[in-house]
């Protein structure tokens, strides 16, 4: 079973399952749908990062995030009168894109492992098709181009590729992408490394340098994505016995599992779907994003900050029973913003793989190479230019993301996927979707379609107010504003609340799946 926010990218999974591939091969096939499919939220420019589980085995954690430059300090920003690292435009294209690194692992992973060996032109066939043929625009990248025009048509080769005649391209017309498709059929040709140190990358390096991005030929060819172990928490109390899985840095993994952490030790008068129920996640989610945000940064930086203590029952009964269950505590984080994909798949062996590729913001910083038809991302603008802050700019430093696709064993021999887009809302709606779920045993289905909550900002809004979907109750919104929160009620299915997904293995064999309405997307199995 495969599930996306996009309908035709969990059949091109599908498709994959059905042809005798495994779970990690339906992923790339996956992912290079979505790069055509939905463009403002992902694609070939942007990074990406996954969670492999081998059934009676480990859980592989592949970490495909590109650095910055090897030359590149806060005096390039300086010298061209910038206090501080735009959002958009050639110098936020200030980062390597990793997305094709981790296609690669995942598929050194599947050869070594799950016995795949699927040729690659196979796995990019639906996506390849999309990008020659046309696909349908979507509502959602309609309203992202049409809602950041402003800072996305003057980009390096955005009009070219996602406006017609100075306008975006409407929802329902055909778009159709022949450099992408160009470069797609290079890559399923001369594998993802050609990107980084081949044909490909002398192109790729060509463009970013005459659009006047930093990034070059050298970082290209100095990019692996790492494999390693994820971070993992032991569950109990008002979840079931099992492990959660999640990425750790640069990743913001640690925020979902803080989250769900101090939920296992929620006092027991806490009740679906109450008052009590959403406060307390939001004042657990305030507490883990304290220590994310002083903590999380570029692991070489980190230096020896044990992550794993955070974990320990004690320290997050410790956290939990902090909480005031009758004020709402002070709020006024940053916030982060950010369009990203969540997927994820689980083949007929058990094989699970929960994975997010992004370009960050929508259209990531807007500049679109002109030889290859790739978006760039834009993840290094989170960088700062100030001395004395945690993620200051440096050579060769990861980003901080907000990229944390997670993944859950359960000792009674489930094994569920699940993640979302949304910036500051991924941890937020993965605790939400996963304690409905497993904590208070709601369906699947309607534990993503259930109204949710965002603290925070997304989608480009500056408020960092907690803003809630409107089917909630009314008395549970006065009752939260009583509490001292500051509410905003949205539209009944917000976009901004996330394009959730999951996907559950049962000890018996049994698939089940399940697609956000507030996406494009599908859960796809047979």
């Amino acid at each position: 079973m495969a599930v996306a926010p996009h309908a035709l990218a969990a059949q091109a999974g599908l498709a994959i399952l059905r042809d005798g591939g495994n779970a990690a091969e339906a992923a790339v096939a996956m992912a290079a749908a979505l790069s055509v499919l939905y463009p403002h939220m992902t694609g070939l420019g942007g990074d990406s990062f996954w969670l492999l589980s081998d059934p009676g085995g480990e859980v592989t954690a592949i970490d495909a995030c590109g650095r910055t430059p090897a030359g590149l300090t806060p005096e390039a920003y300086r010298a061209q009168g910038m206090d501080e690292i735009p959002h958009r435009g050639p110098m936020a294209a200030n980062t390597v894109a990793g997305t094709l690194s981790g296609w690669q692992a995942a598929l050194d992973h599947s050869a070594r492992h799950w016995g795949g060996g699927m040729p690659l032109a196979r796995l990019l066939e639906d996506a390849i098709a999309y990008a020659e043929s046309g696909c349908v625009v979507t509502d959602s990248q309609f309203r992202s181009t049409a809602g950041k025009l402003g800072e996305l048509g003057d980009q390096p080769g955005f009009a070219d590729v996602y406006l017609t005649d100075g306008a975006p391209l409407s929802a329902g017309s055909t778009q159709r992408q022949p450099g992408l498709a160009a470069t797609l059929w290079r890559v399923a040709e001369a594998g993802p490394e050609d990107f980084y140190r081949g044909e490909l990358a002398r192109a790729v390096a060509a463009d970013l340098e005459r659009c006047g991005s930093p990034v070059g030929l050298e970082d290209l060819a100095a990019h692996r994505a790492t494999v390693g172990a994820p971070l993992a928490m032991r569950l109990g109390g008002a979840l079931p016995e099992g492990t959660l899985y999640a990425m750790p840095p640069p990743t913001q993994g640690l925020a979902t599992l803080l989250i769900l952490g101090q939920f296992v030790t929620a006092p027991a008068s806490i009740g679906a779907e109450s008052a009590d129920y959403v406060h307390f996640l939001v004042e657990a989610t305030k507490r883990a994003f304290r220590q994310r945000d002083r903590l999380v940064r570029d692991p070489d930086l980190m230096g020896d900050v044990d992550l794993a203590a955070l974990l320990e029952p004690a320290a997050l009964a410790q956290s939990a029973a902090a909480i005031d269950m009758n004020a709402a505590a002070p709020w006024a984080g940053p916030g982060d913003m950010g369009d990203t994909t969540w997927f994820g798949v689980i083949d007929g062996e058990g094989r699970a793989v929960s994975c997010i590729q992004s370009l960050y913001h929508e259209f990531g910083s807007g500049v679109v190479l002109p030889r290859t038809g790739i978006v760039w991302q834009n993840r290094g603008s989170g960088f700062s230019l100030d001395a004395n802050h945690p993620r200051l700019l440096g050579p060769g430093r990861k980003p901080f993301h907000t990229l944390c696709p997670s993944l859950a064993r359960l000792d009674d021999g489930r094994t569920v996927v699940f993640g979302t887009m949304g910036g500051d809302g991924q941890p937020q709606t993965q605790a939400a979707v996963f304690s409905r779920y497993a904590g208070f045993g709601q369906g699947l289905q309607p534990s993503i379609t259930a109204p949710r909550w965002l603290l925070g900002r997304t989608w480009g809004d500056s408020s960092n107010n907690l803003k809630v979907e409107a089917r909630f109750d009314p008395a549970l919104v006065e009752e939260l504003r009583r509490r001292g929160h500051d509410v905003e009620v949205v539209s009944d299915f917000d976009e901004m609340m996330g394009h959730a997904g999951a996907v559950v293995h049962h000890a018996d064999g049994l698939l089940e799946g399940a697609s956000d309405p507030r996406s494009d997307g599908a859960a796809a199995g047979y």
